[in-house]
């Protein structure tokens, strides 16, 4: 006993000097980081409490346009996962295999489903006992280099008063076009995103993966409305992000009621199986905005979980909004009177003689009249520029749903005129002009190659990484890393100062 506790005083004080070494690196290595810029993460993805916790289940965006390249079909595209960081690996980015990713279509304005498309995931591993996501070049989705891949499966469901009638598998085992991880790994990411294009015998088109997110905005809107200073805006915060799409392109006819009744209603959700083995329902989206600027924090999580046939509970939130009070006590704005039966027609029923189907019950669903053609010069204002084919007619990629909403929560269809917008007008990334439209994913390894290891040019790579070369001139950061490598250094001298202290005193208890 009395050996033992004569040790213990020892113990705790080499415990004490590791800690005190590592902690004053630690403490520098933390200045380095200190100085590399905060990356935006509030979001308006992130709409509610609960999903803001749970990426792979929270739907972003849902878009549905007539095809600008096939009129006589419809496509919908639909994201998950907000936020994904490029050179997020070595974990990167896949949709929930414990999830169903549900679009839904109402073609007779009940605000019931009438058709559901529902996509469900598989994961495939080739070798777990490596930790690499491809361990080579991938050249081709079955390439034995990409050691985790997913593939889908897409059902068609028919429902009557939601009951569902039938059940058709139209697509089985299709494969999922990966996270670009970088260039190395994946030197033609086209070739993979192209070769996860599959037409269906149904006649439809359909496509999984990752994609640069098309929502542009500047999400600075949430400190304080750019905090009281509109000089500020024009920074599109979702530029160089990406998401997990699912898109299907399928004839109209297959989802419209008939030609004389074109409108349809669209939205998505995800049921995550739960404990017990049954899905819940734990995200929806249908119009942009309507969950994250639209209806308060008491509500969201409820409506995530609700159906649109029970929307009338949040027909408060639309008539009296709050937004146009907070603009009006920043920037003087006057508000529109209230109640706001103008953002009724825009979020709820679509608007006469443009998407509003007979017999319509109030809902919030994305509502696309398909037999308005394409545009072949769309304007990002949609609707308000004169373009019918653009939203609130369903919703184009490049449509600038974030100025639409600014400037209709504002009065415009009341006759008060207004250019409100946050001066981001387009996607950072240019879309296709083909199926499935999105943009390409940025790549991990996005940024500039490094230079050359030559000393003169002050050059590093993996090799020499870790320390400037000689003779290079260095920056504030490498100041910073040497100093820390200082004192990791320092660190190290002190433990073995302790470990030469410690045996020592164990020599001395000896005799």
């Amino acid at each position: 006993m009395t050996a033992i506790s004569r040790r213990r005083p020892g113990l705790r004080s080499i415990a004490a000097l590791t800690c005190g070494a590592l902690a004053a690196g630690g403490l520098v290595a933390a200045g380095v980081a200190a100085l590399e810029p905060e990356a935006a993460r509030a979001s308006s993805h992130r709409e509610a409490p609960l999903i803001s916790g749970q990426p792979q289940y929270d739907n972003t965006d849902v878009y549905a346009f007539v095809s600008p390249d096939k009129a006589d079909t419809t496509t919908i595209v639909a994201n998950w996962l907000p936020f994904e960081e490029p050179a997020g690996g070595p974990n990167f980015f896949k949709f929930a295999d414990d999830a169903q990713y549900d679009v839904h279509i109402d073609s007779d304005g009940d605000a019931q489903g009438d058709l559901l498309y529902r996509w469900t995931f598989k994961d495939h591993v080739k070798n777990g006992d490596t930790f690499l996501f491809n361990t080579g070049p991938v050249t081709a989705l079955d390439d034995p280099d990409l050691n985790v891949r997913q593939t889908y499966d897409i059902d068609l469901l028919r429902l009557r008063d939601q009951h569902v009638i039938s059940t058709t598998k139209i697509a089985a085992d299709l494969p999922v076009a990966p996270s670009n991880v970088g260039k190395a790994s994946m030197p033609d990411y086209r070739a993979l995103r192209d070769q996860a294009v599959r037409e269906l015998p149904s006649g439809a088109t359909a496509f999984a993966g990752q994609a640069d997110d098309p929502f542009f905005l500047d999400l600075r809107v949430f400190d304080l409305l750019y905090g009281g200073d509109l000089s500020e805006v024009g920074r599109d915060t979702l530029s160089g992000y990406n998401v997990n799409t699912i898109a299907l392109q399928v004839p109209t006819e297959h989802i419209r009621q008939s030609e004389a009744q074109p409108v349809v209603g669209i939205w998505s959700t995800t049921q995550r199986r739960n404990a017990q083995g049954d899905f819940t329902q734990v995200s929806r989206l249908g119009m942009p905005l309507v969950n994250e600027v639209v209806l308060p924090i008491k509500d969201k999580d409820k409506f995530n979980a609700s159906a649109p046939w029970n929307d009338g509970d949040f027909l408060q939130s639309v008539t009296n909004p709050e937004l146009p009070k907070l603009i009006e006590a920043i920037y003087k704005i006057k508000a529109p009177a209230e109640p706001r039966d103008d953002l009724v027609s825009v979020f709820l029923t679509g608007v006469d003689k443009l998407n509003k189907p007979p017999h319509v019950k109030p809902a919030e669903v994305l509502r696309l009249n398909t037999a308005i053609e394409p545009a072949g010069d769309p304007k990002r204002l949609g609707v308000l520029d004169g373009d019918n084919s653009g939203f609130p007619n369903g919703r184009r990629l490049t449509d600038d749903v974030v100025d639409i909403a600014l400037q209709v929560v504002e009065g415009e269809l009341l006759g008060q005129k207004n250019d409100l917008g946050d001066a981001v007008d387009e996607n950072d990334q240019k879309f296709d002009r083909s199926f499935p439209y999105v943009a390409l994913p940025t790549a991990g390894s996005r940024g500039p190659l490094a230079k050359g290891d030559k000393a003169q040019e002050g050059g590093r790579s993996l090799l020499t990484g870790g320390a400037a070369v000689a003779g290079s001139t260095r920056d504030n950061s490498g100041t910073v890393l040497l100093t820390s490598a200082a004192a990791a250094a320092a660190g190290v001298v002190l433990v073995g100062l302790g470990l030469t202290w410690w045996r020592n005193r164990r020599r001395n208890m000896r005799y």
